[in-house]
């Protein structure tokens, strides 16, 4: 099945409208059930995955680079590395922290050889590093794309005058440019975006695929009190935040919005998020195959203008 792609970006690479986050892989999920769940991503016509370098260490056992070592695996017994645009980050593992030239360079040879590929889709800053000279950064990174190791760049976490200056920078040096932001982005955690980042991005044609976009699960509509967030354990610390009125208020108009589709509140928070101009590509987790194609299938819902409104009116601050 072909989804409607989107472009990347000013860069030549196109992605499906919703990305998978890789963050569970050696973590919530296991080799076997990661490489279910790309199977199934893949076959639905889907491509774009997100990992990093330093997915997943808070796993007791683990150190950092298990994500792109099952991924890079998958890759090897599927043969299905040219139905993947994949993006990874860098610049916030404690082995290669920070984004000085050196780490840069070292850092993509490690991502490849886990990934099992050539070259690496979108490399990402995972936080801005205001240590090191942004000139410098992005000369390393031009440097990588002429080595083919990789083919567009993006940044994740960085503040909007932060961006702005990256932008100007490269234009000014002739350097290749941010095409894509990661920021936090979702039907709760809107001001940050909204306010500064989202015109910027939208001058600029920059690409924006956030992560947390169900809110860590609490747009699932799984968490509605305190006794629901013993369901979750991995979630709990997260979760607790949003248990508020405007968290509740949200989940209401969610519920009211997805009766009418025959629809689910996750799936109606995602196709929100799909539905915003600014907005390339939202990152969801899942861990089994079956919540992974209730969440693909917000791809094929389509919001009314008045319940967007609606969606918007129960999440404005």
């Amino acid at each position: 099945m072909r989804q409607s792609l989107r472009p990347l970006g000013r860069s030549s690479l196109q992605v499906a409208p919703l990305a998978f986050g890789g963050n569970v892989f050696g973590w919530s999920a296991d080799e076997a059930t990661s490489f279910a769940l790309l199977d199934a991503f893949v076959e639905t016509g889907f491509d774009l995955v997100d990992t990093a370098d330093s997915y997943s260490y808070w796993v007791p056992g683990n150190q950092g680079g298990e994500s792109e070592t099952i991924l890079g695996r998958w890759f090897k017994r599927s043969g299905k590395r040219d139905r993947v645009t994949v993006a990874t980050k860098l610049g916030k593992w404690e082995r290669h922290r920070g984004l000085s030239p050196g780490n840069i360079q070292a850092a993509v040879e490690g991502s490849l050889q886990r990934l099992q590929t050539d070259v690496i889709d979108l490399y990402q800053a995972h936080a801005d590093d205001p240590d090191t000279p942004l000139v410098e950064t992005l000369g390393a990174f031009s440097r990588l794309i002429d080595q083919g190791k990789v083919r567009v760049i993006g940044a994740s976490n960085y503040s909007a005058a932060r961006l702005a200056q990256a932008l100007d920078t490269a234009e000014r040096h002739g350097l290749p440019r941010y095409e894509c932001l990661q920021p936090e982005y979702n039907l709760h955690d809107r001001a940050g975006y909204e306010s500064e980042l989202e015109p910027l991005v939208l001058a600029h044609g920059i690409a924006v695929i956030p992560y947390y976009s169900l809110a860590s699960g609490f747009l699932s509509g799984k968490y509605r009190s305190a006794a629901d967030i013993g369901k979750s354990a991995a979630r709990a610390g997260a979760i607790g935040k949003y248990l508020n009125p405007k968290g509740l208020r949200i989940l209401q108009a969610l519920d009211d919005v997805a009766a009418s589709h025959g629809a689910t509140p996750a799936q109606v928070a995602l196709a929100w998020l799909m539905a915003r101009p600014s907005i390339t590509a939202p990152i969801a987790s899942a861990t089994s195959v079956a919540q992974l194609h209730e969440l693909l299938a917000a791809a094929r819902l389509s919001l009314t203008p008045a319940q967007i409104a609606q969606l918007d009116g129960a999440s404005a601050e």
